[in-house]
């Protein structure tokens, strides 16, 4: 597995394929958990929100995939629900798999954006809902999904998770400008997620977070 690198760097394609390895390490050793258990405060099970990832990862690597890619739109793939209020997605595993089939599927499409971020040219934008991002942008929403989402697993599997704390900070630098700098990290992320208390400030009720490239928006 990759080694975390410094707090002054930003984030690449090996911050993706180490947050997704330590994640699908987690997950492996969980003890015959529960699938079917609530995924933190999410309203979907572990099984749905590890699909929830995988799909995320994925659709990451899609929209930084074309030779132009689009800056207004998301990549037309089909999105649908397994049920109702489930999670919309492309990725889903097959259920006669097993949670090894379930974390293959994740580890596949943690790869996939690994590989897209690593050999995409850093002028390349793409379109995301939260704003056009560059591939460091996409880099850092696939560790914030994987390391927050890996949080709601984790309090519904029973297991525990605790990142890296550079990691968690390099993160918070590129999407969440106006996050507090004197905090721990790892709290901060989740404060800024909306799943955290942190002192002297309320949990928030909304929440997103920017990814617009660095050297377009902060010069």
């Amino acid at each position: 597995m990759p080694e975390p690198r410094g707090s002054n760097d930003s984030v690449t394609a090996d911050d993706v394929e180490y947050a997704v390895r330590a994640a699908v390490t987690a997950l492996r050793a969980a003890k015959a958990p529960d699938w079917g258990a609530r995924a933190g405060s999410l309203e979907w099970d572990c099984w749905e929100t590890v699909e929830h990832l995988a799909d995320d990862l994925f659709s990451y690597a899609a929209q930084l995939g074309p030779e132009s890619p689009p800056l207004d739109t998301h990549i037309p793939f089909v999105w649908s629900r397994k049920k109702p209020g489930g999670p919309a997605n492309v990725i889903f595993a097959e259920r006669e798999a097993g949670t090894a089939g379930l974390l293959r599927v994740l580890e596949a499409s943690g790869a996939l954006l690994t590989a897209i971020v690593r050999t995409t040219p850093p002028t390349v934008r793409s379109h995301h809902i939260f704003g056009v991002a560059d591939p460091e942008g996409f880099a850092a929403m696939g560790v914030v999904e994987t390391l927050v989402h890996m949080h709601d697993i984790a309090e519904g599997l029973g297991i525990d998770w605790m990142p890296d704390a550079d990691l968690c900070h390099r993160a918070l630098a590129r999407l969440f400008p106006d996050a507090p700098t004197d905090t721990d990290r790892w709290p901060t992320l989740l404060w800024a997620t909306g799943r955290a208390d942190i002192p002297g400030r309320p949990r928030l009720t909304t929440w997103r977070w920017y990814g617009a490239p660095v050297d377009d928006t902060r010069r």
